[in-house]
Formats: C-alpha cells, sequence, structure tokens
C-alpha cells in the first residue's frame, strides 16, 4: 500500500501541469470578477464564512448577475459575516438596496442589485439547497 493510505500512488493524483492549469483557470476566473464581487467574497472569508460559493447568474437570471452564498455557524456568526460584508462593500463604495434577515439571522440576504448575498444557518442553507435550485449556474471557486 502507497505511503498516504489511500490505495492511490502519490504521483497519480495531479501532475505539476495539472495544478498549474487549475491555478491559471482560478486566477482568470478571479480576474472576470467585478471589484463589488471581489470585496463581498474577501469580506466574507474574512469572517470565516463556511462552505462559501460564488454562482455567476450572467445568462441564467435576469434578477442578478451573481450570488455569493456562505453559512455561518451560529446566528452571532452569520450575523458578524453579514454586518462585515456591508461595512467592506460601504468602504468600496457599495451601498445595498435591501438587507433581509439580521435580526434573526437564520438567512441574512443583502441584494447589491448585480450581486445577492445569502448568508444562511447551516440547517437553513441545506432546506433551501440554492446551489441546487441555481445548477444550471457556474459555480467559482472562492479562496
Amino acid at each position: 500500500m502507497p505511503a498516504h493510505g489511500v490505495g492511490i500512488p502519490f504521483q497519480s493524483i495531479g501532475s505539476e501541469e495539472h495544478v498549474a492549469q487549475a491555478r491559471e483557470k482560478l486566477k482568470q476566473e478571479k480576474a472576470e470578477r467585478p471589484p463589488e464581487v471581489a470585496v463581498a467574497v474577501e469580506a466574507a472569508l474574512e469572517r470565516n464564512a463556511r462552505e462559501a460559493a460564488l454562482l455567476d447568474l450572467r445568462g441564467v437570471s435576469d434578477a442578478t448577475d451573481w450570488f455569493l452564498i456562505a453559512s455561518g455557524d451560529s446566528d452571532t456568526h452569520a450575523r458578524a459575516i453579514a454586518e462585515n460584508i456591508i461595512d467592506r462593500m460601504r468602504e468600496a463604495g457599495f451601498r445595498p438596496a435591501g438587507v433581509e434577515g439580521k435580526a434573526s439571522a437564520n438567512w441574512i440576504l443583502l441584494d447589491y442589485i448585480t450581486l445577492v448575498v445569502h448568508v444562511f444557518l447551516p440547517r437553513v442553507r441545506d432546506y433551501y439547497d440554492l446551489e441546487r435550485l441555481w445548477g444550471d449556474a457556474p459555480s467559482l471557486a472562492v479562496e
């Protein structure tokens, strides 16, 4: 058995070329994101948002261009994520058209017209399953 214990020789997991291609693709995806999306993603990650996902809805929806979906471990955590996004977006010159759900923090929605941010508690996110509902939209890496 190989040293890493999963039954697959380490060398076959991925070549240097494959890793380089993956890094280049991620770099291109990040370059294509509008500034408000980049700021929101960074702000969510600053507060340790869980399972962050970015959906590119351009060509899929007329309502908005992007969804940023993330989870918080508790209502306090979800609220902290949302508040940091609001603060950082405001610093960058973006104001939300609407904010919903901050009081209960089960599902906080921040509407920036071209970007809609959803911050969920895990059980609520699992119930609504927006990633499956919007399955036609490409999902981009969030790092």
